[in-house]
């Protein structure tokens, strides 16, 4: 494919890049490969300049996200490929993914599978529940939600930037953004390596973002699908604690009274979310240069 991009976001990677770039530019010489330095402290940018790419550089960390925007914002390709940079990615799998746009999709997800594919099980366990959250969501198969290596066309891309957080969660709210606009989504299936060095993951820093990714899911694509059933249990649980206590008289508990108000906010709350939420997607039709 003619005009593609490759972004590269990377904090420290250096060890992993100096193995990555030859390949990467030996099977794709002519595309623009850009490398997003996230304030490493290492030799990332020797490594880059030695191996003839271009280096964006940020002064110090900004986060995953904030690394992929900015390397988006700099690209120039019709089509952007997203991968990580300490090693777990094969270039050689590009080209699956971006046959699979050839054939049509706006994004195309390298899609991981097995136990073996994921640091560990914990993680495995969690992206299994995002990805039977999310295909919920959407009523389509989704196959891998949290992977970080995808392609995907720059403009219907760069209409999503001020969605995406600075942080690791940029794959997630990037695919449920395309999902929820109507955009084409497609996977294909990756082969994982281990990372070469340490991961930057953190178990209690990344264990609360776990939860904030399952609400994330819910508020991108339809909040009212979350919303509704929680609406629906409290308020049935309020009617049968109103029936349980008929025996004692025809009077409203706290509780049941408390429940069936909460079952009208909580619905409330949900169907002035998705209001909200259309309003996010009003202008994704929008061309940006």
């Amino acid at each position: 494919m003619d005009k593609l991009s490759i972004v590269i976001p990377a904090k420290d990677e250096g060890r992993a890049l100096a193995q990555f770039l030859p390949r990467l530019r030996a099977l794709y010489p002519h595309a623009e490969i850009i490398v997003v330095d996230d304030g490493s402290t290492d030799d990332t940018v020797e490594v880059c300049s030695d191996a003839k790419v271009r280096v964006l550089s940020h002064p110090y960390s900004k986060g995953n996200g904030a690394a992929i925007k900015s390397g988006a914002r700099e690209a120039r390709g019709e089509y952007l490929v997203f991968l990580d940079g300490d090693g777990q990615h094969d270039p050689a799998d590009i080209a699956g993914l971006v046959d699979k746009v050839n054939q049509g999709y706006d994004m195309v997800v390298g899609a991981r599978s097995g136990i073996e594919s994921q640091a560990n099980l914990a993680r495995w366990s969690a992206n299994s529940l995002y990805n039977m959250l999310a295909s919920w969501m959407v009523n389509r198969k989704i196959d891998d939600l949290t992977s970080g290596f995808r392609v995907v066309h720059r403009k219907k891309f760069l209409s999503f930037l001020y969605l995406l957080p600075n942080g690791f969660s940029y794959p997630t709210t990037s695919t449920m953004a395309f999902f929820r606009a109507g955009y084409t989504v497609g996977f294909s299936p990756i082969k994982v390596a281990k990372r070469v060095g340490d991961s930057h993951l953190n178990l209690v820093r990344d264990g609360v973002r776990f939860f904030l990714i399952i609400f994330k899911i819910g508020t991108l694509y339809s909040p009212l699908k979350i919303y509704f059933p929680i609406s629906v249990t409290m308020f049935v649980l309020g009617l049968v604690n109103y029936l349980g206590t008929l025996a004692e008289g025809p009077r409203f508990t706290n509780m049941s009274t408390l429940l069936l108000l909460g079952s009208v906010i909580v619905f409330l709350m949900g169907l002035l979310s998705e209001q909200i939420t259309n309003l996010q997607y009003k202008d994704t039709n929008t061309e940006t240069e």
